[in-house]
């Protein structure tokens, strides 16, 4: 049996990945979906090996020397990371997701150039501030940077293998799944 795809999916904080991820999931039963490492604390309702895998930094670190990450990176003063084996295990049973911005999905790609590196835009600045405003929960300061940030994420994209316009979670999943189809 041939190894799945890797499928790195990538786009700014507020384009609706997380919905379309679900609902690829839901249409397509052998798709699996790799969990982080991280070394933050777990939060209400997270748990070890289905949200994140919650490890010591000692512990990530010791990782990162052995290469034991296909990504990883470091924001808000913790460390997170996509851990090989659990790709590599996943992979034997079909296609494996990463939802992972762009400075890990570079590194994927150098170290599994048959990975499918796909990036999903928003349809225009203004919906994506419009879905950041509406969660409700992000203050000010962090819409603001976070509309930064989606300037660069958003220039990122011309490395990647397809760019998909998410301007209806369904199509969006359904154009996705017809990519990786091929």
């Amino acid at each position: 049996m041939s190894k799945g795809k890797l499928i790195v999916i990538s786009g700014a904080s507020g384009v609706g990945k997380g919905t379309v991820l679900g609902i690829m999931m839901k249409k397509r039963k052998d798709l699996s979906f790799s969990v982080s490492a991280t070394t933050r604390p777990p939060r209400p309702g997270e748990i070890d090996g289905v949200h994140y895998y919650f490890i010591s930094r000692e512990k990530f670190e010791e990782m990162i020397a052995q290469g034991a990450f296909l990504e990883y990176d470091a924001h808000a003063a913790n460390y997170y990371g996509t851990p090989r084996a659990q790709a590599e295990e996943k992979r034997e049973r079909g296609p494996v997701l990463l939802d992972i911005e762009p400075a890990g999905a570079k590194q994927v790609r150098e170290k599994m150039p048959d990975a499918e590196l796909i990036f999903i835009m928003p349809p225009s600045m203004e919906e994506l501030e419009r879905r950041l405003r509406g969660r409700g929960d992000t203050p000010e300061e962090q819409i603001k940077l976070r509309m930064e940030r989606a300037v660069w994420e958003m220039e990122q994209r011309v490395w990647y293998d397809h760019v998909v316009v998410n301007d209806d979670p369904e199509r969006c999943a359904d154009e996705i799944l017809r990519i990786i189809a091929e």
